[in-house]
């Protein structure tokens, strides 16, 4: 399957296929210097199979974890990308998740004020979200995302063989971001979480599952970004659940994954409904619907949010399935959404 997001001069198809690994050199243009970003948490073999399709490559292997994207990785990149003697004509491919995905696409982005990025995301989070509508970005002085740039890929490739070494927990993460695009755009969507048996297929087993998924999240956003690439309206919805999650996710020092935190905020920004709706598929994604977390810490971290203005922050409320509400709320209007559905 391929799904185009039609951006101008500036667009690209995301080929969505199992095995579309193994014929990687058909769909990049790897005849060039190549640098491949990874990290540790992603297995070498990956890295290695398209290092081998390359003309030239070098490997970087960066530290897995939001505490290790940030300038100081991406100066490593450019030391590297210098002493080889990259040039314009030259690429860089992320194979990893949203952490090496948002790395290696900023340091691209920068690189002689820019040159070719490919994403190939390994994580199903990376899948559904960020490999697609080109924000990539470093955390800064403890905020996430803080320093970025819109640098769209060249190409993504999604392959759900690479998903087979994931742990369940990680599956759960990146399903929480699919059921994110359900509830704001797609009711009919929203419908396959609650039909799908978990107990019979299998949150890691289900390829078909988890293509379906991917494709009709990565499909929605398409429509989004082509509407607001630079999100200056629509592409704010995308940013459901994000407001308190990145809270909780700052807090919680790694305890708690990105798609976690993100269930958490979008069970506080539903109304009693919808709530009731997104529990049980919550629970079945095994994913967590209540935690403990300290809600003065979070709502500080809450207001370095980049989507604040002024004295309010832009959330964004989902009052029905398929359905949102973009509403400028205080930190005090947050705090206690945060304290009513989280205790």
């Amino acid at each position: 399957m391929i799904i185009p997001v039609k951006l101008g001069e500036r667009s690209y198809d995301v080929v969505i296929e199992k095995g579309i690994f193994n014929s990687a050199e058909k769909e990049l243009k790897l005849k060039r210097k190549v640098l491949i970003v990874t990290d540790d948490g992603v297995p070498f073999e990956y890295a290695k199979r398209i290092s081998k399709k390359c003309e030239k490559s070098w490997i970087s292997v960066i530290k897995s974890g939001e505490n290790h994207k940030n300038l100081r990785t991406m100066e490593k990149l450019f030391a590297l990308m210098l002493e080889k003697g990259f040039t314009r004509k030259d690429c860089v491919v992320a194979v990893g998740g949203g952490i090496v995905g948002d790395l290696a696409g900023f340091t691209a982005a920068s690189y002689m004020r820019g040159i070719d990025f490919y994403n190939i995301p390994t994580t199903v989070l990376s899948c559904v979200d960020s490999s697609v509508g080109g924000k990539t970005a470093v955390n800064f002085w403890g905020v996430k995302n803080i320093i970025g740039a819109f640098w769209q890929p060249k190409k993504v490739l999604i392959d759900v063989e690479l998903l087979h070494s994931l742990p369940e927990r990680q599956i759960s993460n990146g399903l929480a971001e699919a059921v994110k695009m359900a509830l704001t755009f797609d009711k009919d969507f929203f419908e396959v979480f609650r039909k799908f048996d978990v107990e019979k297929a299998g949150l890691s087993t289900d390829d078909d599952f988890l293509q379906e998924v991917i494709a009709r999240s990565v499909q929605l956003k398409a429509d989004v970004v082509e509407k607001d690439e630079k999100e200056a309206g629509l592409r704010k919805v995308l940013n459901f659940g994000h407001t308190i999650g990145h809270g909780i996710e700052l807090c919680s020092r790694g305890r708690l994954y990105h798609g976690e935190c993100v269930a958490l905020g979008m069970l506080c920004m539903s109304s009693e409904e919808v709530r009731g709706e997104l529990l049980p598929i919550l629970k079945k994604l095994k994913l967590p619907v209540s935690c403990r977390v300290n809600y003065k810490k979070a709502l500080e971290c809450v207001s370095h949010d980049k989507k604040g203005s002024g004295s309010t922050i832009s959330c964004v409320l989902v009052n029905e399935a398929g359905t949102f509400e973009l509403k400028d709320m205080t930190l005090e209007e947050i705090g206690q959404r945060m304290q009513q559905v989280l205790d």
